[in-house]
C-alpha cells in the first residue's frame, strides 16, 4: 500500500496547486442554463447528453433527467440533445434565463450513434469503414452480466477468455490465447497490455463499474491507424467526462459462486465503488474513482489426462497400464509435464511374464494447480484526473490510475499473482482538430510466482529425478516378486502405484505445515533452477518467484488538417513507445553479460543493466465524399519502425456506400504487421529443464538453438523407437543410431514481424421504420509469419546430424565422463522453448450477422451469430498455432428496459459449439457452452438508487472457455447504485 498512499498524497498535492485556476475560473462571469430532459412519455432521461454546438461544452443528465450547463459562451447558439435509443434534437437558444423541458422521441436502434475508434475521428456508427460494436450507458446497465466487462462476453464476434474473476481478456476472429498480444486494449487512449507480464489489464486496472461511459469494439485488424498489436482487433474503453458527469455516487454488489460446492465452498464476492465528479464554471473539473472487489476465484481442477497411454510419449507398448497411466500428465496438475519431457523418468530393465520389456515411461507426480494457488483474490482500482479548459474547444488534462490484484493468468505457464501493481500516468491536450498524449506506465509483480516451477521444486525437494527412478523400479520389482513372485500383465498397473507411493513417500503433501514452508520459501527465491541453501538438505531444487518491473513510455499526436486542405478530409499522427526493462535475473537478463553471469547478482544486488526495447510510428489517413456524401472512400497508410527489424508500411483502403440514412454498404482491405512483444522478443526465461526464450536474433548466441536443435516432436518419436527395442536392447548406441533419421533438424528462421492481409464487407440496415436493425460482416484473413512457440532439442557440444547429436537425444543422457562397452559417453542435451515464425501461411474467414427488433412498445428481442474458421494445412508446421476459437458462436436476448414504471428486465442465452484448444501448456477440447443469464431492475428516482438482481449461469452448467482454465459456474448477485447525489 506504501505505492497507492504515495500516489494518493501525489494526487491530493496537484488538486492543490491547481486552487488559484479552479478559484480563477469560479470568478470569471459565466452563467448557467438547466432544464429537464424526458422520453415522449414524460420519464427522465438518465444519462442524456446536452452540448453546445460546435464546441465541447457539454454535460449530461442525472438520474432524475435534470442537467445544468455552465458556460461563459455568448448567446445565441445551438443546444443539441442527443441520448442512445432516441432522436437527436437541436434547440436554439437566445437567452440564458429560461428553463429547458425537453423530450426525446423514442429511436430503439443506433442509427445516429457516434463512434470514434474506427477511424480516430467522430463518425456515424452507420458510416464506419469497419466492422464495430458499441454498448453505452444504457446497454451496460441493461446487461445481465455482474460488471460491464463481462458484457462483452455477448457482443458479436466477441470470444472472451477468463482466466480469473480479475482477469478476462477478449478476442475476435480467431487464434485466441489467455495473454492475447493481437486483440489491443485501451482505456482512453492508454494501452492496457502489461509489458512484462504480457497480458492485458483492461478489466484489472481499467475504469470502475461507476465511471464507464461506453465501450467500442472493431473486430479484425486496425493496426493501419492504432499500430502494430491490434492485429485481430480492439475495444476501446471510454470513461465519463467529468464535465458532464457530476455528482457523487457509490456502487456495491454482493454475490455468490460456487454454489454446488464442488471443489470449494459456496463464496460470497464482494464488489464497492465510489465516484464523485465536479466542473466549475465550465472551466475546471476533477474527478475520484475507487473500487475494491474481493472473492474466491475460479479453479481450475479438470483432471483430464493430455497423455494417454497410446501416445508415443506415454507407454502404447504396457496396454496393462490403461487405466493407471504411469504418464499421467493433467490438465491442471504440474510436475508431472510428460508431454514437454521435463518431468519424466525413464524405467529400464524390468521383466514382465518373463520378458524384457522396453523402456517404461513415468512422470514424476507432481501437485494439483488447486493445492498451489490460493483461490482468495482481491482488486483495489485507484484514479483520479484533473481537466482545465484553455479556451471552449481546447482541454489540457492529466490522469493518474493505480491498480493492485492477485489472481491467475497462462502465459508460457501459470501465473499466480499476488498484489501485482500496475501505474498510468497520463497528460493530454486536445483541442478541436489536435491531440496531444504522453503517458508512462509502471509495473511490478508484488509477491506473485510461477506455478510449474513451484510444483517442480516442491518435488525435487524431496528427490532427484534420479533417486526418484531408482526408488521407483525398485519398488516395481519388489511388487512384483511379492505378487506371485515376479511382474505380470495382471499386477503391472497395481505395481507402478505402489512404486510411486514408494517413490514419493517423505514428499510434503498439501495441507500440511511442511508443505506449506517449503511453498513459502520456493515463492521466494527468484531464480528457478539454482540450489538454495535456504532449503536444509535440498537435494536438488531451486524457487518460483516472479519479480518484474518495467516501465513503458508512450508519446503520440494527431492532427485533422482538413480545414487547411479543404477538398478532402486529412488526418495525420505519429506516436513513439520505449520499454525500460530492469533485469530480474530469471524472465529478463542483461544480454551484455556473459551467459553464465546472466542469472547472478551483482554486488549491488541488480542483474546488471536496463534492457530497452523501442518503437516508432506514423501515419495518416484521407476521407473523401462523392455522389452527394452517398458515397465515402477512407484511405490510410501507416509507418512503423523497431530498430531490430526492417521498417514496415501498413495500408488501409475502405469505402462505404450509403443508398440513404438507413442502409450502409462498406468494403475495407487493409494490412497489418506484429513486432513481437516485449516477453516474445526478449525473454529469458529458466523453467526448470526448458528455457524459454525470445525471438530477438542475438539472445541465440552462444545457444544455438536456431541452427543446431531437433524438433521436440521428432525426438519425442526417436525416443519412443528406441525405447520401443526389447530387453538390453533398449536406449544402445546401435539402437539409437539406426533410428537417427526419425530426428528432424528444426532450422529455425530469423524472427519477423508476422504480418495480415484482411478483406472485409459489411452491410448496415435499418426497417419497419426503424424497429430493427441488422449488421453482417464477412472476412478473410491471411497471416504470414505467424508468431509462436517451438520447443527444441539442442546436443551438447555436437553437431546435428553427428553421431554425438544423436545420442544426445536419447531420454536418459548419460555422463560425458562415463562410457560402456555398448555406449558412448554423452554430453546430453539442452531444451529451449523459442519464440519464432511459423513456415506456413495461415488462411481463416468467417463472418458475423447481427439482428435487433422492437417489435411491441420497448420489447426488444435480439441475436447475433459468428463463424470462425482456419484453412487446413497441407504439411505440419514447427509448431502449432492454436486457432482456438469455435467454429460457431451465439448469442440471444429478450427484455425490456421498462416494462413497468423503472421496472426492466433481460435474459440472455449463450451457445457456442465445442473446439480444439492447442497450447504449449494445455491441448485438448472445450467442451459446448450452453448458458443463460438474467437480471432485473428496479429505480427509485427520488433516492437517486438503481436496484440489480440478477446472475449468469443460472442453471450452472459447469464450463471451461480454455483447456487448462477455470472452471466457471453460477453466479448470482445483487447490487445497488446511488448515483448523481449531491447534484452539480
Amino acid at each position: 500500500m506504501n505505492i497507492f498512499t504515495k500516489a494518493l498524497k501525489i494526487s491530493v498535492l496537484f488538486f492543490a496547486l491547481l486552487l488559484p485556476a479552479l478559484t480563477y475560473a469560479q470568478l470569471n462571469g459565466s452563467y448557467i442554463l438547466s432544464g429537464q430532459v424526458n422520453d415522449e412519455h414524460g420519464q427522465a432521461l438518465i444519462g442524456a447528453t446536452v452540448k453546445i454546438k460546435g464546441t465541447g461544452n457539454a454535460t449530461a443528465t442525472d438520474i432524475n433527467g435534470k442537467f445544468s450547463l455552465t458556460t461563459n459562451i455568448k448567446l445565441p447558439y445551438t443546444l443539441v440533445f442527443t441520448a442512445v435509443g432516441f432522436q437527436p434534437q437541436e434547440f436554439y437558444i437566445k437567452s440564458a434565463n429560461s428553463k429547458l423541458n425537453v423530450q426525446l422521441s423514442t429511436q430503439s436502434l443506433l442509427v445516429n450513434e457516434v463512434v470514434v475508434t474506427a477511424s480516430r475521428k467522430e463518425e456515424k456508427l452507420m458510416r464506419s469503414p469497419v466492422a464495430i460494436e458499441k454498448l453505452d450507458i444504457r446497454a451496460l446497465k441493461n446487461s445481465p452480466a455482474p460488471s460491464f466487462y463481462d458484457a462483452l462476453e455477448n457482443v458479436k464476434g466477441v470470444q472472451m477468455t477468463t482466466s480469473s474473476l480479475t482477469l478476462k481478456v477478449p478476442n475476435t476472429r480467431g487464434f485466441n490465447s489467455p495473454n492475447n498480444f493481437r486483440f489491443m486494449q485501451l482505456v482512453d487512449g492508454v494501452d492496457m497490455q502489461s509489458a512484462t507480464l504480457g497480458v492485458p489489464l483492461g478489466n484489472a486496472i481499467g475504469p470502475t463499474e461507476l465511471d464507464i461511459a461506453s465501450i467500442e469494439i472493431t473486430p479484425g485488424a486496425a493496426s493501419a491507424l492504432y499500430g502494430m498489436n491490434a492485429l485481430n482487433g480492439l475495444a476501446n474503453l471510454i470513461t465519463k467526462d467529468p464535465f458532464k458527469y457530476q455528482g457523487l455516487s457509490f456502487y456495491h454488489r454482493t454475490g455468490v459462486n460456487h454454489v454446488d460446492g464442488i471443489g470449494i465452498r459456496p463464496s460470497v464476492l464482494t464488489e464497492d465503488a465510489f465516484r464523485y465528479a465536479r466542473a466549475f464554471n465550465d472551466k475546471f473539473a476533477f474527478k475520484v474513482n475507487v473500487s475494491y472487489l474481493q472473492g474466491q476465484d475460479w479453479q481450475s481442477n479438470t483432471i483430464a489426462d493430455q497423455n494417454p497411454n497410446n501416445l508415443k510419449t506415454a507407454n502404447p507398448l504396457y496396454p496393462e497400464l490403461n487405466g493407471a497411466n504411469a504418464a499421467y500428465d493433467g490438465w491442471n496438475k504440474y510436475g508431472d509435464d510428460a508431454l514437454a519431457g521435463s518431468n519424466t523418468v525413464a524405467i529400464k530393465g524390468i521383466t514382465v511374464n518373463g520378458v524384457a520389456r522396453p523402456t517404461l515411461t513415468v512422470a514424476r507426480t507432481g501437485y494439483n494447480e488447486v493445492d498451489l494457488v490460493d483461490p482468495k483474490v482481491s482488486n483495489l482500482k485507484f484514479d483520479a484526473g484533473f481537466a482545465y479548459k484553455l479556451n471552449p474547444t481546447t482541454e489540457i488534462s492529466y490522469s493518474y490510475r493505480f491498480g493492485t490484484m492477485d489472481g491467475v493468468f497462462q502465459r508460457g505457464n501459470k501465473i499466480a499473482l499476488n498484489g501485482a501493481t500496475v501505474q498510468n500516468h497520463k497528460v493530454e491536450l486536445k483541442g478541436k482538430n489536435f491531440l496531444v498524449r504522453g503517458y508512462v506506465s509502471l509495473e511490478n509483480t508484488g509477491d506473485s510466482y510461477n506455478v510449474k516451477p513451484l510444483a517442480d521444486n516442491l518435488d525435487l525437494n524431496h528427490a532427484s529425478n534420479s533417486v526418484w527412478a531408482a526408488t521407483y523400479k525398485s519398488a516395481l520389482i519388489a511388487y512384483g516378486n511379492a505378487h506371485g513372485g515376479s511382474l505380470t500383465s495382471a499386477n503391472l498397473a497395481d505395481a507402478t502405484v505402489a512404486a510411486r507411493a514408494a517413490a514419493d513417500a517423505g514428499r510434503v503433501e498439501p495441507g500440511t505445515a511442511a508443505f506449506n514452508e517449503l511453498k513459502k520459501t520456493i515463492v521466494g527465491i527468484n531464480n528457478w533452477d539454482i540450489k538454495s541453501s535456504l532449503i536444509p538438505n535440498a537435494p536438488v531444487t531451486g524457487g518460483a518467484a516472479l519479480v518484474q518491473q518495467s516501465r513503458m513510455y508512450n508519446g503520440e499526436a494527431q492532427w485533422d488538417l482538413t480545414d487547411k486542405v479543404k477538398i478532402f478530409d486529412l488526418l495525420v499522427g505519429g506516436d513513439a513507445r520505449v520499454y525500460q526493462i530492469i533485469p530480474d535475473g530469471n524472465n529478463f537478463v542483461d544480454f551484455s553479460r556473459p551467459i553464465a553471469d546472466r542469472n547472478t547478482p551483482l554486488a549491488d544486488g541488480s542483474y546488471g543493466k536496463d534492457v530497452y526495447y523501442k518503437k516508432f510510428g506514423a501515419f495518416t489517413q484521407v476521407t473523401k465524399t462523392f455522389f452527394d456524401d452517398k458515397l465515402k472512400l477512407f484511405g490510410s497508410v501507416r509507418f512503423d519502425y523497431n530498430p531490430y527489424f526492417d521498417p514496415k508500411f501498413t495500408p488501409r483502403l475502405a469505402a462505404v456506400y450509403s443508398v440513404n440514412e438507413n442502409h450502409s454498404f462498406r468494403f475495407t482491405f487493409q494490412e497489418g504487421y506484429r513486432f513481437p512483444s516485449l516477453f516474445e522478443a526478449l525473454s529469458y526465461v529458466n523453467n526448470g529443464r526448458v528455457k524459454r526464450v525470445g525471438s530477438l536474433p542475438f539472445i541465440n548466441d552462444g545457444l544455438n538453438y536456431l541452427g543446431n536443435s531437433y524438433t521436440q516432436a521428432s525426438v519425442a518419436t526417436f525416443n519412443a523407437a528406441v525405447n520401443a527395442a526389447a530387453g538390453s536392447a533398449s536406449g544402445t548406441d546401435a539402437t539409437a543410431l539406426a533410428n537417427r533419421n526419425l530426428l528432424q533438424v528444426a532450422d529455425l528462421p530469423k524472427a519477423r514481424p508476422e504480418q495480415i492481409t484482411s478483406y472485409e464487407v459489411g452491410y448496415k440496415g435499418n426497417f419497419v421504420d426503424n424497429k430493427v436493425f441488422f449488421d453482417i460482416d464477412a472476412y478473410t484473413n491471411r497471416y504470414n509469419g505467424f508468431l509462436g512457440q517451438v520447443q527444441v532439442y539442442v546436443p551438447n557440444g555436437a553437431t546435428v546430424g553427428t553421431d554425438a547429436a544423436v545420442l544426445a537425444m536419447l531420454d536418459v543422457n548419460r555422463d560425458p565422463t562415463t562410457a560402456t562397452s555398448t555406449n558412448a559417453a554423452s554430453a546430453g542435451q539442452s531444451r529451449y522453448r523459442v519464440y519464432t515464425n511459423a513456415k506456413n501461411i495461415y488462411n481463416n474467414y468467417g463472418s458475423s450477422v447481427g439482428i435487433t427488433y422492437n417489435f411491441y412498445k420497448k420489447y426488444t428481442v435480439s441475436g447475433n451469430a459468428s463463424f470462425n474458421k482456419m484453412e487446413s494445412q497441407s504439411s505440419t508446421d514447427i509448431f502449432v498455432t492454436g486457432f482456438n476459437t469455435p467454429q460457431w458462436s451465439t448469442n440471444l436476448s429478450f427484455g425490456n428496459r421498462e416494462i413497468i414504471k423503472n421496472l426492466g428486465f433481460n435474459v440472455v442465452y449463450k451457445w457456442q459449439q465445442s473446439f480444439l484448444w492447442e497450447s504449449p501448456l494445455v491441448t485438448g477440447t472445450v467442451p459446448a457452452i450452453h448458458t443463460f443469464d438474467a437480471q432485473v431492475t428496479i429505480r427509485v428516482p427520488e433516492y437517486n438508487a438503481t436496484f440489480k438482481v440478477g446472475g449468469t449461469d443460472l442453471f450452472n452448467k459447469r464450463y471451461i472457455q480454455y483447456a487448462g482454465g477455470p472452471t466457471l459456474g453460477a453466479l448470482y448477485y445483487a447490487s445497488i447504485t446511488l448515483d448523481g447525489l449531491l447534484g452539480k
